[in-house]
């Protein structure tokens, strides 16, 4: 069984160190999705209580390692029975029909993803006309920090099970087709900036 079994107990355990400054981000991720949801690595289901159920039509949730959704599925009790479905897949293998859906969420998940260029399309391939990515993420910063990102990466991404410090998200997105609304920039910290950021398609 391929998955980071040490990594999704970490996981969980920052999150909820991380909670104070995470929620009010995950409250305007999820928050604020509509209709018929997809959220993509939804890791151990630190978004589930934030999604206003009853604007949410149903939400399909994918996470492509096991130990993570094992976590997730612990934390499904916060929506109506029946509104979450979970699925193991990655992002670049959507397994779902074009058009599907009218919001795709995702938190801190396109810094990880093997091929960001192949999730953003897949993104938009799912997404119905008209449809949203509401998205929160940390992405390249600049100067200096920028070369602190590539100094510390191999040893970073070890540690976080693959995550790359500084990808150019935006710069993805928008050659994927999306337009992006920037809600906030925050700082995680000192060399991780981060995005807030609602994406329409063009």
């Amino acid at each position: 069984m391929k998955g980071h079994r040490i990594f999704a107990v970490f996981y969980d355990l920052c999150s909820r160190l991380s909670r104070k400054q995470l929620a009010p981000m995950r409250k305007f991720a999820a928050g604020g999705a509509t209709g018929r949801v997809l959220e993509i690595g939804c890791g151990t289901g630190g978004n589930f209580e934030y999604y206003d159920w009853a604007k949410v039509e149903s939400l399909d949730a994918t996470e492509p390692d096991p130990f993570m959704l094992r976590r997730a599925r612990n934390k499904t009790g916060t929506a109506p029975e029946g509104k979450i479905t979970l699925h193991e897949a990655p992002a670049e293998a959507l397994p779902f029909p074009d058009a599907s859906f009218d919001t795709v969420v995702s938190t801190l998940v396109l810094c990880t993803v093997e091929d960001p260029e192949k999730a953003a399309a897949e993104i938009r391939r799912v997404l119905r006309p008209g449809g949203s990515l509401r998205l929160v993420e940390h992405v390249r910063a600049q100067g200096g920090w920028a070369r602190f990102q590539d100094f510390v990466q191999p040893v970073y991404g070890w540690l976080a099970a693959g995550c790359v410090m500084g990808r150019n998200t935006e710069l993805t997105l928008t050659a994927a087709g999306f337009r992006l609304e920037v809600e906030d920039r925050p700082r995680f910290a000192p060399p991780l900036p981060g995005l807030v950021a609602v994406g329409r398609t063009n």
